[in-house]
């Protein structure tokens, strides 16, 4: 979940690289590698590059409309109590009999 990748970053990129069988060898890890990793695919690093403050979609809408604040909970912000409870009507359906669970901060 996105909560417990932003706890600890680091540990879960491990683990995507060992699932898709690219793990980061001991001299990656010594160097840096890891860390550059998580720098360049960090939320703000992202949201502060050029393509994604200036260009334009086909729409005509702005690509910074996309991108939210980054913050676990910050859902909050834009949903009201019914539509939140609307949405957890609406998972607790289509998520029924799976294994998946969801945890709102």
């Amino acid at each position: 979940m996105y909560e417990e990748i932003k706890t600890q970053p680091k540990l879960y990129l491990k683990r995507l690289a060992e699932f898709l069988e690219c793990q980061f060898s001991i001299e990656e890890e010594k160097c840096g590698v890891v860390d550059e990793i998580l720098r360049m695919c960090s939320f703000d690093n992202l949201n502060n590059l050029e393509v994604n403050r200036n260009e334009k979609l086909s729409s005509g809408e702005e690509n910074k409309a996309y991108f939210c604040k980054g913050k676990v909970g910050d859902w909050k912000t834009y949903f009201t109590k019914e539509m939140s409870e609307k949405l957890d009507h609406i998972i607790k359906q289509k998520f029924q009999g799976s294994e998946l669970s969801f945890l709102y901060i």
